[in-house]
Parts: structure tokens; C-alpha cells; sequence
């Protein structure tokens, strides 16, 4: 296809997060995040603002050369294991369950901090930071694609197969993992094509839609042109 892809800086981040925010307005995780809709429209896009900002401080941002479509990617190293095991567990976390004097001492701790610029009053924003940190795999470093979007005039191109394809070769080349999760079916079957595999149990969010985490091995030549 051919499309020109480059790296994002800090002088993209206006047209990214007006990316983001249209491209996610309606998505089924942002609308559990943001049940009621004037809010979600006033506040939705400082969320997508602070996650650009902690994928350029933990990763690095893709976007096409025209603006039409972004991947915000993060490089996670393997860690101690403390975190999340990858499988959700019902009951683990619940709505209800986490307030700001749950961090310990020392300052705040990512979802109360993201709760805290985006929304104080909306705790949802900091129960989504809890749930998937805890399922996020921390056995192995690897790729995290957090977010990818496509402007809604743009969608069914294939834009966003070529974002992905951009790091997943390289994930190749180096013996990399990469792991996301999937928000809804549509994009899950997408991620399952280009060598993903959903992984343990799927993270239903509290009265609210399902997740799926998935994992991707680096794939050889020859495993690639068997699924190609």
C-alpha cells in the first residue's frame, strides 16, 4: 500500500488527541469511562491527551504522514512479576473498590494520577488503570500497542494495518513480543489475522463492555508465509 508513516513529537500532539478523541468518542471502552455524553464530550479528549503524553515519555507515537490514523505504542521491560499475570479475574477489582488513600506513601500512583488531570470526580478512570494493569503480562519485555485510531472518513483503507505492520516487522526482526488489548470484536479479529492470540480470561469491565488482552510471538519467515 505504500503509506508514509513517521514518528510523532511533542508538536503533533494537538492534531493526535483531536485524532483520538474522534476516533474513540463512541468506542464501547470510552463509553463506559464516560456514560454520560455532554461529560464524555468535554472531557474525553484530556484523557486521550494524557495517554499521548505517557506514550511519548514510555514509547513512541506512529502516525501517518496525512494525519488520518496513529498507533501510540509503549516499551515495557520484563518485570518482577509483582503485576498483573495476564488472566482477569472476576472480583479482583470492582468498581468501588479503589480511592486516592489506597497508594501508598510517596505520591500517586499511575490511575489515581490519570483520575486526578482527567476527571477527580469520575473513579472509572482510575478503576479501567487498575484492571488492566492488573492482567498486563510482566514476565517478558515487550511492545504495547495502547491505542491505535483511525479518523472515521478514513476507516476500511487500511491505514491502521499498515501503523501496525510498521512495528510488527521490526517485533520480528528482533525476537519481540507485543501485547494490547482488544476493545471490541471487530478489532480483536483484526489483531488475530496479524498474529495475536488471545490470552487467559477476558476482562469484563464492571457492568460495561468486554476486553481481550492478547499476545503476539515474533514470527519466523517461514511461520509467516504459512498465515500469509
Amino acid at each position: 500500500m505504500g503509506v508514509a508513516i513517521r514518528r510523532a513529537g511533542e508538536g503533533d500532539r494537538e492534531d493526535v488527541v483531536r485524532l483520538l478523541d474522534a476516533a474513540f468518542m463512541q468506542d464501547p471502552v470510552s463509553s463506559w469511562i464516560f456514560p454520560d455524553e455532554a461529560r464524555r464530550l468535554r472531557l474525553h479528549g484530556g484523557l486521550m491527551g494524557a495517554f499521548f503524553d505517557i506514550a511519548l515519555g514510555e514509547g513512541h507515537v506512529d502516525v501517518t504522514e496525512d494525519g488520518a490514523a496513529v498507533a501510540l505504542w509503549w516499551s515495557v521491560p520484563a518485570g518482577d512479576g509483582d503485576a498483573g499475570d495476564g488472566e482477569a479475574r472476576e472480583g479482583d477489582v470492582r468498581e468501588g473498590d479503589v480511592r486516592e488513600g489506597d497508594v501508598g506513601e510517596g505520591g500517586e500512583d499511575g490511575p489515581v494520577l490519570l483520575r486526578r488531570i482527567v476527571d477527580p470526580g469520575n473513579e472509572r478512570v482510575e478503576v479501567i488503570g487498575r484492571l488492566t494493569e492488573a492482567i498486563h503480562p510482566t514476565d517478558r519485555a515487550h511492545e504495547y500497542l495502547h491505542l491505535i485510531a483511525v479518523h472515521p472518513d478514513r476507516q476500511g483503507e487500511g491505514l491502521g494495518t499498515e501503523l501496525l505492520a510498521a512495528v510488527l516487522e521490526g517485533c520480528d526482526r528482533e525476537g519481540r513480543h507485543a501485547y494490547l488489548e482488544a476493545s471490541n470484536p471487530r478489532s480483536r479479529d483484526l489483531y488475530t489475522r496479524l498474529g495475536f492470540d488471545v490470552m487467559g480470561a477476558t476482562l469484563d469491565l464492571p457492568d460495561g463492555p468486554r476486553m481481550w488482552p492478547m499476545w503476539r510471538e515474533p514470527r519466523t519467515a517461514a511461520m509467516k508465509r504459512l498465515t500469509s
